[in-house]
């Protein structure tokens, strides 16, 4: 008994039709015949009762029915079960994140996904929450790192809640400290200068609503950065800005980092993906690893 005469057989008898089963198995209509023939010689029994226009199971048939559906669903299972443990051993995963997220969140998980899986690739495009959403519609990611509230909620995107993070101030340790030393007010950010990230950056549109729910609009010193040049342009004394306490914590070193007075300002970090499409192996064990940290 071959594992190609249950499919075969499988497809006749949900199609009762030997033409229309040969379709749906990609092969000859003669070839699936005498497959068919080859295994009722095999079992010793006829499978089918073949009338014109009428193709039936026999009791035979009616028997193996079920357990030949069995083997081939098994099959299916063991397959998937290999190929689930090749995509741990090579390929790839798709992770988008926002800047700050590859700055402060990522190097260590990576590192440990790295560690226990070197052969997969890891494919890291940085973006605002709206750009990730984006790319995920599209295919274009496998996983993302994102700012709840989505810019624009999806459906289609599965979101799992990651972590809570506070925001904090850096200033210039040259400079003279913003707000009363120990914590920062949004209030106080009306007499100082800020460096800005670009457009469609998540901590842009947070911290201007901020100031703006405060009743005034923020003065920037410089805009339109991503993390790396914001807290450089701090560093050189050009003005303050709003990071996250992870960023601070990680990439603080020649800066001074203020709290932001009660109740602060914060961010919910979340991983998505496609509703519609599982992730592949590999990247679920990444999201594991991300809310297991």
């Amino acid at each position: 008994m071959q594992f190609q005469q249950l499919q075969y057989f499988v497809a006749v008898a949900e199609t009762r039709h030997f033409t229309r089963a040969a379709d749906l198995v990609h092969v000859a209509q003669p070839s699936l015949s005498q497959q068919i023939k080859a295994l009722e010689r095999e079992l010793g029994a006829d499978l089918f009762l073949r009338a014109r226009g009428n193709i039936t199971l026999t009791d035979a048939g009616e028997a193996l029915l079920p357990l030949a559906r069995r083997i081939l669903a098994d099959a299916d299972t063991a397959r998937h079960e290999v190929q689930e443990l090749a995509q741990l051993r090579s390929g790839r995963i798709r992770l988008g994140a926002t800047p700050s997220l590859c700055t402060g969140l990522l190097p260590d998980v990576l590192r440990a996904f790295h560690d226990r899986y070197p052969g997969i690739r890891l494919l890291i495009e940085e973006g605002g929450s709206h750009d990730l959403v984006r790319e995920l519609a599209r295919g274009a990611l496998d996983l993302a790192l994102v700012v709840l509230p989505l810019p624009t909620p999806s459906p289609a995107l599965t979101t799992v809640g990651l972590l809570r993070e506070d925001l904090v101030v850096v200033s210039s340790p040259e400079a003279p400290a913003p707000g009363r030393g120990r914590t920062v007010r949004i209030s106080d950010l009306e007499s100082e200068r800020l460096v800005m990230f670009r457009h469609g950056y998540d901590l842009r549109e947070l911290t201007v609503a901020a100031c703006r729910a405060e009743g005034f609009e923020p003065d920037f010193a410089v805009e339109g950065g991503e993390m790396d040049a914001v807290l450089g342009f701090v560093r050189a004394g050009l003005g303050v800005a709003v990071v996250p306490r992870m960023v601070a914590t990680k990439s603080g070193r020649g800066l001074r980092v203020t709290p932001l007075a009660r109740p602060g300002l914060h961010r919910t970090i979340a991983l998505a993906h496609r509703s519609d499409v599982a992730p592949p192996r590999a990247a679920r064990e990444l999201q594991r690893m991300l809310l297991e940290r």
